[in-house]
């Protein structure tokens, strides 16, 4: 007798279920679009998730806080974005205004999900610890611990002018540190301290440089002012900003789409991410760009052919194809790309392969340092290369690193549809066009007016000073409309007491030899020399600019945010030099400096070391 009343139950329960997707079919589509605002001051949201509930389409906000999306009459839309409150709202009309309300963060205690690997398919393990309490959309975290893998490095010290005169390194536009930091701290845990590379987190965030003028592509600008950290230092902003082109104006786009599919990027963070985020980046590809899609995991493979960007349904019917499982075979899934990428070369185009992974190599070429010499014998290829990270707990930053500096590359690391957006759309010039290559940087101080320096982070992007001039050295490259920014923290000639970077006079030698240099009479603090290429040329270019200390803090918002955001970066390494700073004095002077935030980034800084300064506690 119960059999046949399950039966007849389950059956029921089917004939319901027929019913419904049937009359759901019968309900025509509509188009819902609306402006997503902050309810705490009314400025438009960029870059906010909207996603059809129980599917994986969405899409995402415009800079103006606009979006459209397509959908049925009482299907639920889902509204999120990193420190707001999560909003669910049925749709029973085709205009839909949206304010989310800022998320406020306690401490409590949570329940933390740690993923471990098994069989190659990530499988929870719960845990009880004492976090903070996050947004809705973070309240069950994914907790990486022993699996993800960073390259160390001690940060730079204080060195005298008198014995090393020049700074040299090699720029860095990467920003995948940033993004890495704030999923750490949204799941209620500061990020190790390799994590943290202090000039990515300054970079990740964009600041009014002038524009270029003239032949180069990049200009410089200087800015001194106090050192938030330590009132009896000064510090010195230089930035750089390259020249924009509209993204119509760009050349023409021969992209490879180089996907991990391999087990261990099994999972919604993780390959679903992936496609989610591709699928944006197909939206705004023009009718005469070309995108070829090459899979690997226990072997690699080609799954679409070189497609024009016309044909945006066949290249997203492609992507969502994908699915995960299987050992990852990373090498020969690059050499495949390359391979691609070269048959399609577009002289004078834009050639570039999109590698997207957990970088989780485990087959074939998988050390780093046969990964190095395999990127490096690809570079003279005229192909660029982009890494965008993705993962949880077991991703391998260390190994992205290698690829981005070795491979003409930069590194992104996503962390949700949002970043994505940010990376692929509202950044597509500076992510995927490169206006200047092997750009580095050389600074010369002037021992007359400083008595000592530091170079705040670029720890892996520090060159021998002779490599300035050698055009065979590879540095690396900046795209269109990027603005990058470097800090030195410098002790001016006549501040007393113990500087750092100087030694105690020698007894058995004097410090009137012939050989000490003469020191000119100049009241110039320094000078910023600056070397690129054109893409497509081996001979370098060279512009400098130099810099004289008036004194005072008469500084622009810009400095004043970004040496928040530094000051910031340091804390979290526990830096020597990080001096009297803290938190709060990150939150306050980030406050001053926060400008015409109109994406919201600098904003959610501030959120983020809100947060940061309850956890240390």
């Amino acid at each position: 007798m119960k059999t046949k009343n399950y039966f007849k139950a389950l059956w029921l329960s089917i004939v319901c279920s027929l019913v419904s997707n049937i009359l759901m079919a019968a309900v025509p589509d509509i188009t819902v679009s609306g402006v997503v605002t902050d309810a705490s001051t009314g400025h438009p949201l960029a870059g906010v998730s909207i996603t059809i509930d129980g599917t994986h389409k969405a899409t995402v906000s415009s800079q103006e806080g606009k979006y459209s999306i397509t959908t049925k009459v009482n299907t639920y839309l889902r509204f999120s974005a990193t420190g707001f409150k999560t909003q669910k709202v049925r749709v029973k009309k085709t205009v839909l205004n949206i304010r989310l309300t800022p998320d406020n963060i306690v401490l409590k205690e949570e329940a933390v999900t740690e993923y471990v690997s098994c069989d190659e398919v990530a499988r929870p393990m719960a845990k009880m610890v004492c976090r903070a309490a996050l947004p809705a959309p973070y309240q069950t975290s994914y907790r990486p611990a022993h699996k993800e893998e960073y390259s160390s490095f001690s940060e730079n010290r204080f060195l005298s002018p008198d014995k090393n005169p020049l700074s040299t390194f090699s720029i860095d536009v990467d920003a995948a540190s940033y993004a890495n930091m704030r999923r750490f701290i949204n799941q209620g845990q500061l990020p190790p301290k390799d994590a943290v590379r202090v000039e990515e987190l300054v970079n990740y965030f964009s600041y009014n440089y002038s524009l270029p003028s003239g032949n180069h592509p990049v200009n410089i600008d200087t800015e001194v002012g106090i050192c938030p950290w330590n009132k009896e230092h000064r510090l010195v902003k230089i930035g750089l900003k390259a020249k924009e082109i509209p993204s119509e104006n760009l050349p023409e786009a021969n992209f490879v789409f180089l996907i991990d599919v391999s087990g261990s990027m099994y999972g919604p963070t993780r390959l679903e991410l992936v496609k989610s985020s591709l699928k944006l980046l197909v939206n705004n590809l023009r009718e005469k760009d070309r995108v070829a899609i090459v899979v690997y995991s226990g072997s690699a493979g080609e799954v679409l052919p070189s497609t024009l960007g016309s044909e945006k349904q066949k290249i997203k019917d492609a992507i969502e194809k994908l699915t995960a499982g299987g050992s990852t075979a990373g090498g020969e899934g690059i050499n495949l790309a390359y391979k691609i990428a070269s048959q399609n070369f577009i002289k004078g185009g834009n050639n570039r392969i999109i590698l997207c992974t957990d970088g989780d190599f485990n087959v074939g070429i998988s050390d780093d340092q046969a990964l190095e010499t395999l990127i490096s014998s690809k570079r003279k290829s005229g192909i660029y290369l982009t890494i965008l990270g993705y993962g949880m707990g077991n991703y391998k930053d260390k190994k992205m690193q290698v690829l981005a500096e070795k491979g003409n590359g930069n590194h992104a690391y996503i962390d949700n549809l949002q970043e994505a957006n940010k990376v692929l759309v509202n950044e597509f010039g500076s992510s995927l066009y490169t206006v200047a290559n092997d750009v580095k940087l050389q600074i010369e101080f002037n021992p007359a007016q400083v008595q000592s320096y530091r170079l705040i982070g670029y720890e892996s992007r520090i060159l021998n000073d002779e490599d300035f001039n050698d055009d065979t050295k590879d540095a690396g490259e900046i795209g269109a409309g990027h603005t990058v920014t470097a800090f030195y923290e410098f002790i001016p000639v006549g501040v007393k007491g113990n500087i750092p970077g100087t030694i105690d006079a020698l007894k058995y030698q004097s410090s009137t030899s012939l050989n000490t240099p003469q020191l000119l009479s100049s009241k110039e603090m320094l000078t910023v020399k600056l070397r690129y290429k054109m893409p497509e040329e081996k001979q370098s270019r060279r512009i400098e600019k130099s810099l004289i200390d008036k004194g005072g803090d008469n500084v622009s918002d810009d400095f004043r945010f970004a040496s928040a955001v530094a000051m910031f970066g340091q804390l979290l390494r526990d830096s020597d030099f990080k001096g009297n700073a803290s938190f709060e004095k990150v939150i306050e002077t980030a406050r001053k400096g926060l400008g015409d935030d109109r994406e919201g980034y600098r904003h959610e800084f501030i959120r983020l070391a809100e947060t940061a300064g309850n956890l240390s506690k």
